[in-house]
């Protein structure tokens, strides 16, 4: 009997969830449904269904992705989502774990969103290494927003409220309808050649077709562009636009934004103040120090008796001039025991001291004669002895045999 390998459920259903996140067309789907189902758990996760005419699927929202909506789900709502397929293991079965649900009827616009998003990310314009940090006590501030409305009544009453010593610009620029992201694009790149620390671009809130300017394209290079810091305002705080992750920073709402772009004056004046109270402090005891040092200098044995160093240095001197004579004696001992030496030795050698003994020395022509070979007869010679020089005549040479 052929022998089977069986396996847990837990096996079977973890072998399915591994197959279907390593397949790539799961990891990235776009459904179109009818909710049904629908519950708010109350950690805030989302659980639903999504249905057409013929077949549904199970579908979870957590809850970092449910803050984002900007409407309540409700059975019956016609959706476009967008996530991820998985199994949930713990019962076998898959469903979608969405991250962006619209309601539908936008559809075009949000497909839309999601590619150019998509495209931009690829390009890096999303990348924290490329924002710019935001100043903390900014001068002179830029505002790309319509000249009238809510947006800009809020930026420059918060503004003035908080740190009324910056200065604010207006850049005005159309915010929706036709032109709108070509506006805002150039007033971007128009507060480019102004001495700006820091810019504001945004609106009010409205529908996502309000806010699409902030979703192109021709906006989001402007502010990946800019060498200011740019803080994004797009809208209410569940209004997320493309301008938002391209922004170094994203502020909730025009009024957050300028919240975030100042601190408050009066808070600035009082860590000002500490700051001169602790400095004043440190100042206080380096001096202190200081005099102390000065004080115990002042007291110093040395400088109430200055000679006392003097007579500490010629009792040093006096020290070193005997070690030094001491060395000298006793080099110059050695060193005449040595040239009594080498006298006496040249004593030795000196052909001149056997004369001292009766022995003469012969030379002819300063040339001492050796044998009788090296004169001959007639020839004039000198003879040295020791008090002494005789001349003489060679008058006969005898040669012995």
């Amino acid at each position: 009997m052929e022998e089977k390998n069986y396996i847990s459920i837990s096996d079977i259903n973890h072998l399915i969830k591994e197959h279907i996140d390593s397949n790539y067309y799961f990891n990235n789907v776009y459904l179109k449904g009818e909710i049904s189902n629908f519950k708010n758990h109350t950690r805030g996760h989302l659980y639903f269904s999504l249905k057409d005419d013929n077949s549904k699927i199970s579908a979870v929202m957590f809850y970092n992705n449910a803050i984002k909506l900007n409407f309540e789900p409700v059975d019956g709502d016609q959706v476009l989502v967008s996530g991820r397929i998985s199994c949930y293991e713990a019962s076998g079965t898959y469903q979608i774990y969405v991250n962006d649900m619209q309601k539908d009827g936008l559809g075009n616009l949000y497909l839309e969103y999601e590619k150019l998003k998509k495209k931009l990310a690829g390009l890096g314009y999303f990348e924290e290494t490329h924002k710019l940090p935001i100043p903390k006590f900014p001068k002179r501030i830029g505002v790309v927003t319509a000249p009238t409305g809510a947006a800009i009544r809020d930026v420059m009453s918060t503004i003035k409220r908080r740190y009324p010593i910056c200065e604010v610009i207006l850049f005005p620029a159309l915010v929706q309808g036709t032109g709108a992201k070509e506006s805002v694009a150039s007033q971007i790149n128009k507060a480019q050649d102004f001495d700006l620390d820091l810019l504001i671009v945004g609106r009010g809130g409205g529908s996502i077709e309000d806010l699409w300017a902030f979703n192109e394209e021709i906006v989001a290079k402007a502010i990946y562009d800019s060498k200011i810091p740019i803080i994004s305002a797009v809208g209410h705080e569940v209004d997320f636009t493309i301008a938002d992750y391209v922004a170094d920073l994203r502020a909730p709402t025009p009024t957050g934004a300028a919240e975030m772009a100042v601190p408050v004056l009066s808070d600035v004046i009082n860590y000002i103040n500490q700051y001169k109270i602790r400095l004043n402090e440190v100042i206080k005891n380096i001096i202190n120090n200081k005099s102390l040092a000065l004080t115990k200098l002042k007291d110093s044995y040395v400088l109430k008796n200055p000679l006392a160093l003097y007579e500490i240095k010629e009792q040093k001197l006096d020290s070193l001039y005997d070690r030094l004579n001491k060395t000298m004696l006793h080099q110059i001992e050695i060193a005449n025991n040595k040239l009594g030496h080498l006298i006496k030795e040249l004593k030795i050698l000196n052909p001149l001291n056997i004369l001292e003994s009766g022995y003469s020395l012969t030379t002819k022509d300063s040339k001492i004669i050796k044998s009788v070979k090296d004169i001959k007869v007639d020839d004039n010679l000198k003879i040295k002895v020791t008090d002494g020089d005789i001349k003489v005549c060679v008058k006969e040479i005898n040669y012995e045999k």
